[in-house]
């Protein structure tokens, strides 16, 4: 069998996604192509490349076609895939002019090239997954704005615990998915300009005569604007916060998007049935078992959640790296970091389906919160009677009425017994209803949707 690109035959959360494409190997070497013209119009800007020259190869990194497979076979002999592409654009660009091939990857390094084409794919990649969170976000606000005031049963350590509402939930949610977008569009994706071991001497030899420390600000912010980058504050060959800050966003981002799923994944267990995902003819279906709609979206959602926290531990341990540039730590870094960019990406999109068409059965949850025969508003009872009763002795008796109400005996005949008619039936009833035992959910809605527009997408 012909050896293949990962089709994502193991991860289909991101099979046939946008950031798939995103962040693919087609993807990273035509960002790697894109470095290098970058720096040549960077140089010619300042002028020490002839503005030919950045021009001709400019448009020969944009027309060239290089194999993708090639090239990879090809990095075995330097360990990384910039020697081979440069290799490759300059023998492109001399057919067109011997001596515009004279000023590709002048005074430049594999690093300072592999590096700004990964903060190109992933300012790219982060601009999607951004902008599936807001689809997931403003999803979201929609659901707790209808259910503000549906009540269900809050669950702790898998039991009922006290009354909640759905709104409440999707509220929370959303919180949680608006601080990954926020934090994810926060993190800055740099050029990296440092020469051999992060001095730029390379650039500054070829500039010949110039004031080292202005030329190398005046080449790093040309850089950036070529390429529409942030200016780094030093090179950053083994300073690698870039990365990890990444990695954490990105971790940040299942971990929300994870939650979501997991309680989904709850609420539509069969003896539960709360809320349903998108109907899609043919999703969800079982090999073996036809009468089942297994929740595919949460599935896959949850699974990207799993791994994208230990794929960015994995980038948080390269960042212990030796010297001015790593054997092996720089190197251990790709595949961790496009897969956290690929799961994540995968999971927003999915979440954003999700939330937008989840299917809440709100009579179901009113079903469920009477399950229990009062139990799930025995914390508003025993509050209730403590200054009637004593609190141990409140406590005793909120404690036993579940049991009891099990056994068949009405939950207003036992507070009436165990208050002697001190509480008025209408009391006893107001106290037992567990949609008037919501707390301030209404409230925290409210507050939560009053924190105004999502922010838009990070500009690249």
């Amino acid at each position: 069998m012909n050896p293949s690109p990962d089709s994502g035959l193991l991860s289909p959360v991101y099979a046939g996604t946008p950031v798939e494409e995103a962040v693919g190997d087609t993807a990273w070497l035509r960002a790697l192509l894109e470095a290098e013209a970058a720096l040549t119009r960077a140089q010619a800007g300042l002028g020490t490349v002839p503005a030919h020259a950045a021009e001709t190869v400019t448009a020969v990194a944009r027309s060239v076609r290089l194999d993708v497979r090639e090239i990879a076979l090809a990095s075995r002999e330097s360990a990384n895939p910039v020697i081979a592409v440069v290799g490759a654009l300059t023998r492109a660009v001399a057919e067109h002019d011997a001596e515009a091939a004279e000023y590709v990857h002048r005074g430049s390094t594999s690093q300072d090239v592999f590096d700004t084409a990964a903060m190109l794919v992933c300012s790219r990649a982060v601009r999607l997954v951004v902008a599936d969170l807001g689809r997931t976000a403003d999803a979201l606000e929609e659901l707790a704005r209808a259910h503000r005031d549906t009540p269900m049963a809050g669950r702790t350590l898998a039991l009922h615990a006290v009354p909640t509402t759905f709104g409440l939930k999707a509220a929370g949610w959303r919180q949680s998915v608006r601080d990954a977008a926020e934090r994810l569009g926060a993190v800055r994706t740099p050029v990296s300009l440092g020469g051999a071991a992060g001095t730029l001497a390379g650039y500054l030899e070829y500039a010949g005569g110039q004031d080292p420390g202005g030329y190398a600000e005046r080449l790093t912010a040309a850089y950036a604007r070529e390429t529409g980058l942030d200016v780094p504050a030093l090179p950053w060959h083994a300073l690698r916060t870039p990365v990890t800050d990444l990695g954490s966003a990105l971790s940040c981002t299942a971990s929300a998007l994870g939650k979501i799923a997991a309680d989904v994944q709850v609420m539509v267990r069969t003896e539960i049935g709360e809320v349903g995902e998108p109907p899609v003819a043919g999703r969800g279906a079982s090999s073996a078992m036809p009468h089942k709609r297994n929740p595919v979206l949460a599935t896959l959602i949850r699974s990207a959640a799993l791994r994208v926290p230990a794929l960015a531990s994995v980038l948080h341990q390269c960042a212990v790296c030796e010297d001015e540039r790593s054997a092996g730590a720089w190197h251990a870094e790709w595949g961790p970091l496009r897969d956290c960019l690929r799961l994540a990406g995968g999971a927003a999109h999915a979440c954003a389906e999700l939330a937008g068409g989840l299917v809440v059965h709100a009579d179901r949850m009113r079903a469920n919160l009477d399950r229990t025969a009062g139990a799930v508003v025995t914390e508003r009872v025993a509050a209730a009677l403590a200054p009637l009763l004593g609190r141990a002795a409140a406590r005793e008796v909120a404690g036993g009425l579940a049991q009891r109400a099990a056994g068949g005996t009405r939950p207003a005949d036992l507070l009436a017994e165990a208050t002697a008619g001190a509480l008025s039936p209408e009391r006893i009833a107001d106290l037992l209803d567990p949609t008037a035992y919501t707390g301030a959910a209404g409230h925290l809605v409210d507050r939560a949707l009053e924190d105004g527009p999502r922010p838009d997408p990070p500009v690249r």
